[in-house]
Parts: structure tokens; C-alpha cells; sequence
């Protein structure tokens, strides 16, 4: 299991590092997001591939995060063609140093996060609880559907001319401010729970995997900046204060009501 830490660890790096050349030497935003999700599907198929007799519970988690990184990847790509750039990079973009750092933790979070499912993917136990890799799995599916839906109903709320500096609060966004993030959230503790009874002993720390990404998305990277983004913009708006107050940050509830 040390030999799948340490060979997973240079395969993310690897990965990175390739797409990260590019990206610097062209000043480029179109590789990072698209990198992000391609590297958990490489890292999968190649822990797969090196596993000499993996399980069909084994090819289900291999399954779902194939899915969840090629989804991700794809949308993001499309994202960043529309969009021309990512304004994250903006004071860091013409910098080689500062645009490397941004690779460098980009890598370093893809391997924490994997660890969700590097030491069920290596291993070779047979799975003696089919009820909780598949409840596992029911959890990734539900969070990766919200998180999809999500992000299509979104896409298509701006790509309307008349919505331009506007929030969205219909769908799934009426529930939730931030239902792509509760998505991915699930998806993560899903593939974890999937995993559990392909585990044992220290490899249960691959739970710093979801605890992670949950972690980086409710109070780093994820909603911290696009709550103070969207008040900054919409702060002294009634119609967004009101959506802020009844509306559910996270978890898709139902409006509060007066």
C-alpha cells in the first residue's frame, strides 16, 4: 500500500507538471481546470490497471470517478472557451513563479483527495459488505447528478444575454445557493463509503480525502470566495439579500418563508 501512495503520488505530479508547462509557458487558463478533472481519471485507471485481479466493486469506484473527472473536466473546458479567462490567474498569470505555486498546490490537493480511493482501488481484499460500497456508491450517483445539474442549469442561465450580472435562483439554485458544491461534497463522502469495506487498519486515514475537499470548498476555495464575490456585487441589492436570507448555503432545502 505504500508502494500505491508513492507511485500515485508521482503519477499527479507528472500529470501536473506536463500540463502545468504548457500552461506557463503560454500564459494560458484553458489546462488548469481540465487537467484537474483528467488527472483523477488517469490516476484511477492506472491504480486499475496495476492492480493484477481487481473486483467489480473495485471497477464501480473506478467507474464513478471516471465519470465524475471526465464530467468536470469537460464542463470546465467548455466554461473557460466561453469565457476566455479565468479571473483567479489574474495578478498571478504573467508571473512563472506565482503560476507555478498555484500548480504545484493544485497537485498536492488532487493527491490528498485521491486518497479517498488510492488504497480501495490497490486493494485485494474481497468485499465481505455489499450493502455499504453500494450505499456508497447510491450517495456518489445522487451527488454527482446534483452537481451536474447544477452546473448545466447554471451554464445555461448565462449563456442568455438578458441574465448578464445577474445571480441565478431557479431550479436547483432555488434550494441552495451552492448545490454544485453539496454535490461534489457527496460525491467524494460517497466514493469514501464505497470504500470501506475494501479498507482496514491505517488506510482508514483515506478519509482525509473527503474531509479535505469538504474543508476546502465550505471554508477556503469555494464558497468563502464566491459569497464575498457575489456581495460585493450584489450587496445592496434587496431582490439578492432576500435570496441570500431564505435560501440554504449548502444542503438544497425548501425557501424559508416570512
Amino acid at each position: 500500500m505504500i508502494n500505491s501512495l508513492i507511485t500515485s503520488f508521482v503519477t499527479v505530479f507528472v500529470i501536473q507538471s506536463v500540463f502545468a508547462a504548457f500552461a506557463i509557458s503560454l500564459k494560458s487558463d484553458k489546462l488548469t481546470d481540465l487537467s484537474y478533472g483528467l488527472t483523477f481519471v488517469i490516476l484511477a485507471a492506472s491504480l486499475i490497471f496495476m492492480n493484477s485481479s481487481p473486483n467489480s466493486f473495485q471497477f464501480l469506484i473506478f467507474t464513478m470517478v471516471f465519470f465524475w473527472g471526465l464530467r468536470l473536466a469537460i464542463y470546465l473546458f467548455m466554461r473557460i472557451l466561453k469565457t476566455k479567462k479565468d479571473k483567479r490567474f489574474d495578478n498571478i498569470r504573467n508571473s512563472s513563479l506565482k503560476f507555478a505555486q498555484f500548480w504545484f498546490f493544485q497537485a498536492i490537493s488532487i493527491w490528498i483527495i485521491s486518497l479517498t480511493f488510492i488504497f480501495s482501488l490497490s486493494s485485494k481484499i474481497e468485499v465481505n459488505n455489499l450493502l455499504v460500497t453500494l450505499a456508497g456508491l447510491i450517495v456518489s450517483i445522487c451527488g454527482l447528478l446534483i452537481e451536474t445539474v447544477a452546473d448545466w442549469q447554471k451554464f445555461k442561465f448565462k449563456e442568455k444575454p438578458e441574465n448578464k450580472d445577474k445571480w441565478i435562483e431557479t431550479g436547483i439554485w432555488k434550494y441552495s445557493r451552492h448545490p454544485n458544491y453539496f454535490g461534489e461534497i457527496l460525491v467524494w463522502w460517497g466514493i469514501f463509503i464505497s470504500s470501506i469495506p475494501l479498507i482496514k487498519g491505517f488506510q482508514f486515514l483515506s478519509i482525509i480525502g473527503p474531509l479535505y475537499i469538504t474543508f476546502l470548498l465550505l471554508k477556503v476555495s469555494g464558497v468563502p470566495m464566491l459569497e464575498k464575490a457575489y456581495d460585493q456585487k450584489f450587496g445592496k441589492n434587496p431582490k439578492y439579500l432576500k435570496y441570500k436570507k431564505n435560501t440554504s448555503l449548502i444542503i438544497p432545502l425548501p425557501p424559508k418563508r416570512k
